[in-house]
């Protein structure tokens, strides 16, 4: 199994070979997480939808944390790569199973201990609150087969592999939506059966992930000196992850306080804010595939002292992510009910989400251009700004607007769902900024080929 090399041949083509199995990959990942809110939708009752939608949303943001902090491996995998450092790969690789090896243990017991302040601090609807409990016990149970799934993921993609996670994620999803039919529609188990389906299906792509990727020949040479946490590896790790880490925690959080927004106005809202926010995963496949694309072949460009072509693979994936997301927003704007009445027959949840997803469907079109920004500023080693626009974006923008237009427009969602917009329009503005700051400075070599 070699490594694959990004910085020859056809840039357009390179992104789009490697963006096209990051994108199933995150389609499956995403289909299996809609498949609980489907099934549920079709056996159980708002107050389950409400549970799990509630559950997920703090699992997700668990998700996206520990993901981030795996694009540190990515990107110092990509440079060793880029510069033929083979031996700095195996170092890289064997301190990041060990980081996160002892970070799943202890961030699960941690979690397992505040679940009940957890759903205390969500405003839960009451009816709700027993099966949203019950749901995040079995999924922080689960929290090391997430993190196992992430790391040899990222592991791959900093090899120049996106496809073999695909094959790890269909595994998980076939495996998710069989014991979801099992556990929701034969068993009745409701939230737990959810989350007990995650569960397994996480571990069935763990296992398989591990199969194939201890063949590969960094893997295979792997030394036990490798697994000793270096202090300068470390560090590089976090430099580059854990402002990521923190970035993916505060749009989350932003999320988290937009589902609590509408929990205070009643079930109907919240669980019409639930379903868009599931679904609106979907939207975001092209731009996070972007994300991903541009950190990786940007890193192994930069790596191979060819930074033209890094520039050139930025603009190229601007171009693709604004071009498709434009046409998905304009389209969506025709027929909002279809998508919610997937995931309910609920008459009135329906009508609010459809209100609520024409206006948040905007936000994939301006969050592609800084997704796009931000896995560059990234491979650059400069995560730290990628942090700071989103951190602006959700203080000053997202989470004010939306509580505002909840205390202005009690009856409608619509004006809520544009808050998320306006936050991507300014973090667009910050990015410009930053990278026309950057282009000028000599330190980065911008004239070189």
């Amino acid at each position: 199994m070699q490594n694959r090399d990004l910085t020859r041949g056809n840039a357009l083509r390179n992104i789009i070979s490697f963006a096209l199995p990051y994108m199933l990959a995150m389609f499956l990942q995403i289909l299996y997480g809609m498949a609980d809110m489907l099934i549920i939708g079709q056996y159980c009752g708002v107050d389950t939808i409400t549970a799990v939608s509630n559950g997920a949303q703090v699992m997700n943001m668990i998700a996206v944390v520990l993901l981030g902090l795996t694009v540190g491996t990515t990107v110092l995998i990509a440079r060793a790569v880029g510069s033929q450092k083979l031996n700095s790969a195996g170092e890289i690789i064997g301190n990041t199973i060990s980081l996160f090896l002892v970070l799943s243990v202890v961030l699960a017991a941690i979690l397992l201990f505040l679940r009940t302040d957890l759903v205390r601090w969500l405003d839960v609807p009451s009816e709700a609150v027993g099966e949203t409990i019950t749901y995040l016990t079995l999924c922080f149970i689960g929290i090391p087969f997430i993190l196992g799934y992430d790391v040899i993921s990222s592991i791959y993609r900093g090899l120049g592999d996106s496809k073999r996670p695909l094959y790890f994620i269909a595994i998980a999803c076939v495996t998710n939506i069989i014991l979801d039919i099992v556990f929701i529609g034969y068993m009745h188990l409701g939230a737990a059966g959810a989350a007990l389906g995650t569960m397994a299906s996480q571990l069935a792509s763990v296992v398989a992930a591990w199969w194939s990727i201890r063949k590969h020949q960094i893997v295979a040479r792997l030394r036990l000196i490798d697994l000793r946490f270096k202090r300068s590896v470390l560090g590089s790790l976090l430099k580059v992850g854990l402002p990521i880490s923190l970035q993916e925690g505060f749009i989350q959080l932003s999320f988290i306080a937009i589902m609590i927004i509408a929990n205070h106005r009643g079930m109907t809202d919240s669980a019409a804010v639930g379903i868009v926010e599931k679904f609106i995963g979907l939207l975001f496949i092209i731009p996070s595939a972007m994300l991903a694309s541009v950190s990786t072949i940007v890193a192994q460009n930069l790596g191979a002292e060819r930074p033209l072509r890094a520039r050139i693979t930025l603009w190229y994936s601007i171009f693709i992510s604004t071009s498709v997301s434009l046409v998905v927003a304009l389209t969506l704007q025709f027929f909002p009910q279809h998508i919610v009445a997937l995931f309910t027959s609920d008459v009135a949840v329906i009508s609010s989400g459809s209100e609520y997803l024409r206006g948040f469907v905007w936000d994939c079109v301006f969050a592609g251009v800084h997704f796009c920004f931000s896995g560059f500023f990234t491979a650059m080693g400069l995560s730290i700004l990628s942090f700071g626009h989103n951190f602006l974006s959700i203080v000053l923008i997202r989470v004010p607007i939306s509580y505002i237009a909840s205390i202005w427009y009690p009856t409608t969602l619509y004006p809520m769902g544009f808050a998320p917009t306006l936050g991507s329009v300014f973090s667009v503005l910050v990015c410009i900024i930053a990278f026309t700051c950057l282009k000028r400075s000599k330190k980065y070599g911008w004239t070189s080929r």
